[in-house]
């Protein structure tokens, strides 16, 4: 776990807690943090993020023909989304980046980057590229789309609403200083989750395939070479009926808690899926992110934690690839 952010000793700084403990939950009112971003301002201190490093002449091709997500070409600038697959497709590492023309420099979830790096290590062979865990130089913010916008700059990652920089680690308080107000990760999570976007590790598990959590088409490029766990996507992706499905689950409110992470997911008395990450919309209320089987109605009211919960359709039940339209 990286050290606690400098930005802890901002006014009104709460530590979030688990993987998220080394930065801020909130600083003082996660609503209106939630209003703050939606109005396009302010930022996300993502610091504890892992970051990785991979440079070389041959980084995008070795890329290209390693992850999900077509390499080949990368502007400088432009960040992208990519994951590891099993043999059987299954989702092993995620990772989003953006490459420099002399780099590309990706973060993970914290604690993630020593399991990729060890992976991408094994896949060097006789390739021109060098790999490096560089955590403990840079940080990970976000900004969302709209303050972009008045800035006269073009969003580069518009399937978050935003834009995540890479911060140096020793600059980080001064970045804040010039992109406030700081919002905490509670919001961040907030609007997240109500998007229908996926964390990885959290909201997915080890038999994890795209198709079920909406990847296909942000992380997975469909018209690109042989990739390992390729033909399960294309199978799904061309047949449909991927075997779970990603929803969005508006909780009961009547209870002042949200589930806990990994509990089960019941059709009256048989359990069917799992929760994931949960949080409070300053409108919708208690919301969480679920995986559930396939063939479940997609008008039945489950229950978690004794806690009744209606579902929003993310992923189709019957075409992997077909998400519901954002707002």
């Amino acid at each position: 776990m990286t050290d606690p952010s400098p930005l802890l000793a901002l006014p009104g700084a709460v530590a979030g807690n688990g993987v998220d403990a080394p930065v801020a939950a909130h600083y003082g009112s996660f609503n209106t943090e939630q209003r703050s971003l939606e109005a396009g301002e302010g930022f996300v201190d993502l610091s504890h993020r892992d970051v990785v490093r991979i440079s070389g002449p041959d980084r995008l091709d070795w890329l290209h023909n390693l992850t999900t997500q077509f390499f080949a070409g990368l502007a400088p600038g432009v960040w992208t989304q990519a994951l590891v697959l099993s043999p059987t497709g299954h989702v092993e590492h995620e990772l989003r980046g953006v490459d420099d023309g002399e780099s590309f420099t990706a973060f993970t979830e914290p604690g993630a980057s020593g399991p990729l790096i060890a992976f991408l290590e094994r896949m060097v062979f006789m390739t021109r590229v060098e790999i490096a865990d560089v955590t403990d130089q840079l940080a990970v913010t976000w900004r969302p789309t709209p303050s972009l916008v008045e800035e006269g700059r073009s969003p580069v990652s518009k399937p978050d609403e935003g834009t995540y920089y890479l911060v140096p680690r020793d600059q980080l308080a001064t970045f804040a200083e010039a992109a406030g107000p700081a919002c905490g990760l509670w919001a961040f999570e907030a609007l997240r989750i109500a998007r229908g976007e996926p964390r990885f590790g959290l909201d997915t598990d080890h038999r994890t395939i795209p198709n079920e959590v909406g990847w296909v088409g942000t992380a997975v490029h469909l018209d690109k070479g042989c990739y390992r766990g390729q033909e399960t996507v294309a199978r799904v992706h061309t047949l449909g009926r991927p075997p779970r499905r990603l929803v969005l689950l508006h909780l009961d409110g009547s209870e002042n808690r949200l589930p806990t992470r990994e509990s089960e997911l019941l059709l009256g008395d048989k359990p069917v899926g799992l929760v994931g990450t949960s949080a409070r919309h300053h409108e919708l209320g208690p919301i969480a992110l679920g995986l559930v089987k396939r063939n479940v109605a997609l008008d039945a009211t489950l229950t978690t934690d004794s806690m009744p919960a209606a579902q929003e359709v993310v992923v189709d039940p019957e075409v992997g690839l077909h998400v519901r339209p954002r707002r």
